[in-house]
């Protein structure tokens, strides 16, 4: 909460609640009646805007809350942007040691098959690169 005189204050965006993704482009996202610019990431806490702007941006430390979260997720959809780049072979390991199976495709698809594996109840999250 904003203490008076502090001026206006900019919170981590957050949704809390696992939706499907409605639209992708144009640098950003729909959900929930909403939308967000720039690149998100969705687990089971919720979706939360995410500062991964390339391929080169996604490590470990970028993933952190994915690992936080890894006991209630069996898959992670990496969405690479326009085209398909796989990720580092070190953070596919640490995903893996932490019982997580990672899978990279562009964002596109990576938005499809999230919807169509949350509409299923599965125990999926995605990390969205955000698309023109």
């Amino acid at each position: 909460m904003a203490k008076r005189g502090e001026g206006i204050v900019i919170r981590d965006a957050h949704f809390p609640g696992r939706v499907p993704i409605d639209a992708y482009g144009e640098g950003g996202f729909r959900f929930a009646e909403m939308s967000h610019r720039g690149s998100i990431l969705c687990v089971p806490s919720g979706i939360y805007g995410w500062d991964a702007r390339a391929v080169a941006d996604i490590d470990a430390a970028a993933l952190d809350r994915v690992f936080q979260e890894a006991g209630d997720i069996e898959v992670l959809l990496v969405g690479t942007g326009e085209t398909l780049v796989p990720i580092p072979a070190d953070l596919k390991a640490a995903l893996r040691e932490a019982g997580i199976r990672s899978d990279p495709m562009s964002t596109g698809a990576a938005v499809r098959t999230y919807n169509v594996l949350l509409s299923e109840d599965r125990a999926v999250a995605t990390v969205l690169l955000a698309v023109d």
